[in-house]
């Protein structure tokens, strides 16, 4: 059994000090350091998670040292869970290996659920209310009503390929396949 220390910080201009001699004392026997912003990959993070065993732990300083979210937090608990690992927070008193930090962490979950849920409601008003003045959701359409007629008879035609199509009208394939896509649905009224 290993017991893995990750510490991190959100800059290189921060030091991981206070929570590798935290990580020390609880009793982490290999320790790592992640000095990046929680938003970009965790290469550290994810090397670690790929090497754990049954019986292994993760022991962190903070919750907010290791995980984006309530929902990332629980995302990856279940990875470290689900090769028989466990997992552990020194400022927060969490530990999955123990009844009280199950349960703990069942509570976590049933907070997840519902700041997904109040996420979701919170999208769908704001879609609602930006129909309603009018404006559609997402970023506007790379090509007009015009030109994605013209291309789906060049499509048609069968001298053109997806890809040249998108060299010729100076957007990407993906562009064009959406536009092949809006004519050939059961219903094609955007293009009416």
């Amino acid at each position: 059994m290993t017991v893995y220390g990750y510490a991190r910080v959100s800059t290189a201009h921060q030091d991981t000090h206070l929570q590798i001699d935290a990580l020390q004392r609880a009793g982490a026997s290999t320790i790592v350091q992640e000095k990046t912003s929680s938003v970009g990959a965790r290469r550290e993070l994810n090397r670690l998670l790929s090497q754990l065993k049954r019986g292994d732990c993760v022991l962190v300083y903070k919750l907010d040292r290791f995980a984006r979210s309530l929902i990332d937090l629980l995302k990856i608990i279940d990875r470290i869970e689900s090769v028989g690992a466990s997992f552990r927070s020194i400022t927060e008193s969490i530990d999955t290996a123990t009844p009280a930090g199950r349960m703990m962490m069942q509570m976590l979950g049933a907070f997840a659920e519902f700041e997904r849920g109040m996420i979701r409601e919170r999208s769908i008003a704001g879609q609602n209310a930006a129909r309603e003045r009018g404006n559609l959701p997402g970023r506007p359409r790379a090509l007009t009503l015009d030109q994605e007629r013209e291309l789906v008879v060049l499509y048609q035609s069968g001298f053109y390929t997806q890809k040249g199509l998108a060299t010729r009208y100076d957007v990407s394939v993906s562009v064009v396949k959406r536009a092949l896509y809006r004519v050939t649905r059961p219903t094609s009224s955007s293009l009416k």
